[in-house]
């Protein structure tokens, strides 16, 4: 079953190290996900998958330094989600993997 999953991070960069987190965090979840803002990802996955990216997510970020959440909102998104102004949605059917 697919699920949307909304990933959130804040990634400290006042280091090269803490930069170069950052890329790496959103590299991942571009690979899952469509970004939505900066530090925002939806992301439609299934269970192996969602576990799989939070496990490669956890291990990117510095827990003493960094933020990362995740928002399960299931499988009957579109009535959980309001979106106005620019960047309209699109709909994702399938993981964005590359």
């Amino acid at each position: 079953m697919i699920m949307m999953v909304l990933i959130t991070y804040d990634v400290n960069t006042e280091d090269k190290a803490g930069r170069k987190r950052l890329r790496k965090v959103a590299k991942h979840c571009l690979n899952y996900g469509l970004r939505v803002q900066n530090s925002v990802f939806e992301c439609n996955v299934n269970q192996k998958e969602y576990v799989e990216l939070q496990h490669i997510l956890s291990n990117e970020i510095d827990e003493s330094k960094d933020s990362l959440r995740f928002y399960l909102l299931g499988n009957n998104y579109k009535n959980k989600i309001i979106h106005i102004g620019a960047k309209p949605s699109f709909v994702v059917t399938e993981p964005l993997i590359f």
